[in-house]
């Protein structure tokens, strides 16, 4: 054993023959002194032993210490010391003994070297390990088995098997019970198997687990199993996708029917499907050579192109189509198309992989489309000609063979587009026929079709060079006029048009007579829009007819403006009746005798939400022309009943109410039906109809309908009556309750003895037939006595009431203030 003595300083004082023999390099300058055999580092170190061995007098802990040799090798030696004894009395000296382990060392670094590169590996590779003492009932898991479910090193983890089960997918919990278990056996079948765990952040972690027993019991049982854990999610979402792509493609390849190769040309060897076995009709599981089957199959007539053009590509990499026959095992011919791609695989060797599909259908179907094309041209002129036919029937009307409405709007739409590059102007008749209507219905379609041919030879001879007329539907023409600025030469042609259709024309013996009304709108300008020139011309031809048809009308911008405010009041209205605006006043009547009240006139008012409250001249004609009065006429009536038995609830006498019935409403057909749904006594409740729009003109429908009232026990009422046209005979038939005489004839009662000698006769009238009589327009007392004095049954006036919301009517009644100027 190398050993040495030592003095207190560390100077070596004796060695022996061991010592001597060791390989070991003193530093310059310290020869006598024993750390100037050792490393840097170990220096220090024997120096802190060195004081403790001399302090303490026993020998010390061993060190380990490293010598720099000759070589510049390592040299590990253990060292023991202790402090020497003379004669059983302690020295100062220090005796060194040397053990040489440098062996040992050699192995213990070369051992954490390969724990250090296996660590390191571990952790790039991002592979976890896990170690199961089987004999302790113990695990150990690495911080990298903890990063593949997103755990902290300091993260719990589930302390049993089966909480630890739960974080295991729910159709991997049985497989991976079994695995664990044949693992812990010792089992090689099952030292590799996958599953899926949940990750802490909710998701699921495909694992890979790999695990070995590698150290075994006296028995041979399994007693310690080490294993690691590898995250493979992406490489199962890249095979999921792969096989997502590889049944796609398949699906596509069985559904398109084509069939797929791969041809090995130095091995000499094709690789087909089964797409390709079906489409050359071979049975079986053949191997495909080059040089066998496919070439036999090729038609004689397509070979040796085909052949030329695959050594051509494919000596050169050039991807190709080809189209070729083959004849197949039954002796049928099949048209073959192919996509080719030549390439070099890894290994060198040439390669050609390529797709063909069989297009023999394909091939008859172009066929059979040549052979139509060729007969589509065949009969190409015939057609020219029925096109031709067929345009000028699509451009212009059937009866007149005027140009139609498509034929209008293309003409506008090239007199806008042209504008911009021409000087002129253009002018827009919009012509409606009068009285065609009667006409067409009194002596029959045929009557009215002559009267449209007439019509359109009338404007055919007006047109000069550039003029353009149409039909555009029913009996009404349209007239594209040159207009160089002058309103009166378009009105010279408005009025020749006019005169020349007022002309009778002769039809089966009739002579017919009808005329028109002409709406004229013109403009000049690079500006001009033809479209809304035909708009404006509509407008203008609404208030030609309003003004008493049989002549025409330019438009201007005020008519421009009462029409849009008229559509807008329109569209009022209608909103009015959907939010129920409209609401009956009261206007009461009185026995002309006693004042008592007779009954009360139900009047239609507009609440307006902006306007306030309006009375019927402002809102009545627009409602007539849309049609809607009969709906406000029923609300009005609706309303009006219940008042009526508001005021019976309330004690207050009112004998009967009346309302207003527009003509359309009278000739409603569904107005009985309407009127069953409502409640009321007889004779509570009276129908006020207008003379100027009634008497004289009534049809079976409103006959009718007036037979229903008088079952229901509704009075009629003739409104406003003497100043409109109804005969005798005519009141005779209507034979209403009462009749109402106009206020006109009313005002003037107090002043002309003519006007009292008209009303005396309307009211003896009246009593003849056996029908009462009111008086309207009572505005003075000296009206009261005098209409009383005529025999008046019924007075209606602001001087006894003004109109008023059922609000207010309480109140007056009860304070019978009418009376107070007669008192």
């Amino acid at each position: 054993m190398p050993s040495i003595v030592l003095d207190p300083i560390g100077r070596i004082l004796a060695t022996n023959f061991h010592f001597d023999r060791l390989p070991v390099q003193r530093e310059a300058g310290s020869a006598d002194f024993l750390i100037g055999y050792l490393q840097d580092d170990d220096r220090s170190v024997f120096s802190a032993l060195q004081l403790t061995s001399l302090s303490s007098k026993a020998e010390t802990h061993p060190l380990e210490l490293q010598f720099v040799t000759d070589d510049g090798s390592p040299l590990w030696m253990m060292a023991h010391v202790k402090a020497m004894t003379a004669n059983t009395v302690p020295s100062a000296n220090l005796l060194v003994q040397f053990c040489d382990i440098t062996q040992i060392k050699k192995r213990e670094l070369d051992l954490s070297d390969r724990e250090s590169r296996w660590k390191d590996a571990l952790v790039s590779s991002s592979t976890g390990v896990w170690d199961y003492r089987q004999d302790l009932g113990t695990w150990y898991y690495s911080n990298e088995w903890r990063a593949i479910r997103g755990l902290a090193p300091d993260d719990p983890l589930p302390p049993t098997t089966e909480e630890w089960l739960e974080f295991v997918h729910p159709d991997d919990r049985e497989r991976v019970v079994l695995c664990v278990e044949r693992q812990k056996a010792g089992d090689p079948d099952y030292m590799t198997f996958e599953y899926r765990e949940r990750h802490k952040d909710g998701h699921w972690v495909w694992i890979e687990c790999r695990g070995a027993c590698v150290d075994w019991d006296e028995e041979g049982a399994p007693r310690r199993i080490i294993g690691t854990d590898v995250d493979i999610t992406s490489r199962k979402l890249a095979e999921e996708k792969i096989a997502h792509m590889s049944r796609r493609l398949k699906l596509a390849l069985e559904v398109s029917h084509i069939g797929v190769f791969e041809t090995d040309f130095d091995a000499g060897t094709s690789d087909w499907d089964d797409g390709m076995m079906t489409l050359f009709g071979i049975k079986g599981s053949q191997r495909m050579q080059i040089g066998g089957i496919w070439e036999q199959m090729l038609h004689p007539e397509d070979a040796e192109r085909v052949f030329s053009k695959v050594d051509h590509h494919v000596a050169n990499l050039l991807p190709f189509s080809d189209e070729y026959r083959v004849t197949l095992e039954d002796g049928s011919i099949r048209y073959i198309r192919s996509r080719t791609l030549p390439f070099v695989d890894q290994d060198g060797h040439r390669k050609m992989i390529g797709a063909n599909w069989d297009v023999t259908a394909d091939l008859a179907l172009h066929r059979e489309l040549e052979r139509a094309k060729t007969l589509a041209e065949a009969r190409n002129a015939e057609l020219e000609a029925a096109k031709a036919r067929i345009e000028h029937i699509a451009m212009h009307d059937y009866l007149t063979d005027l140009p139609n409405r498509r034929y209008l709007d293309e003409k506008l739409n090239s007199f806008t587009e042209a504008a911009s590059t021409t000087t002129g102007g253009l002018a827009v008749l919009h012509i409606d026929l009068d009285r065609f209507k009667e006409i067409n219905d009194t002596l029959g379609h045929s009557a009215g079709d002559m009267m449209l041919k007439h019509a359109a030879k009338v404007l055919k001879a007006n047109t000069r060079v550039g003029d353009f007329v149409a039909r555009i539907g029913g009996d009404e023409f349209v007239f594209l006029a040159r207009f160089e600025g002058s309103q009166r030469e378009l009105a010279q042609l408005a009025d020749r048009i006019i005169s020349e259709l007022r002309k009778p024309v002769s039809y089966d013996g009739h002579e017919c007579r009808f005329g028109a009304s002409i709406g004229i709108a013109c403009e000049l300008g690079p500006e001009l829009d033809a479209r809304q020139l035909l708009l404006n011309a509509d407008i203008a031809l609404y208030h030609a007819k309003n003004r008493g048809r049989n002549r025409h009308e330019f438009f201007s911008r005020d008519s421009h403006r009462h029409m849009v405010d008229t559509r807008r009041l329109s569209d009022e209205i209608l909103r009015a009746l959907e939010n129920d605006e409209f609401v009956p006043h009261y206007q009461f009547q009185f026995n002309a005798r006693s004042l008592a009240i007779a009954g009360a006139e139900a009047l239609a008012r507009w609440k307006h939400p902006r306007q306030g409250l309006l009375t019927p001249d402002r809102f009545l004609s627009v409602a007539e022309e849309l049609g809607v009065m009969p709906q406000i006429d029923a609300l009005i009536l609706e309303k009006a009943l219940a008042d009526f038995e508001k005021w019976r609830a309330l004690g207050l006498s009112v004998p009967k109410i009346s309302v207003n019935v527009s003509t359309r409403r009278l000739h409603d057909p569904q107005l009985r039906k309407k009127l069953g749904t409502l409640t009321f006594d007889p004779g509570t409740l009276s129908f006020e109809l207008l003379e100027s729009i009634f008497l004289d003109e009534y049809d079976q429908q409103a006959m009718e309908n007036l037979d229903h009232l008088r079952k229901l026990g509704v009075d009629l009422e003739i409104d406003d009556f003497g100043t409109g046209h109804a005969s005798i005979v005519s009141l005779l038939r209507l034979n209403p309750k009462s009749l109402k005489i106009d206020r006109q004839l009313v005002r003037d009662v107090t002043q002309s003895t003519e006007q009292r000698k008209l009303v005396r006769s309307i009211i003896d009238i009246g009593r003849s037939l056996n029908i009462g009589v009111t008086a309207e327009g009572v505005e003075t007392p000296e009206h009261v006595r005098i209409l009383a004095a005529l025999g008046c049954d019924v007075l209606q006036g602001f001087g006894l009431a003004r109109p008023m919301a059922f609000s207010k009517t309480a109140d007056f009644i009860a304070g019978e203030t009418w009376r107070r100027p007669f008192s």
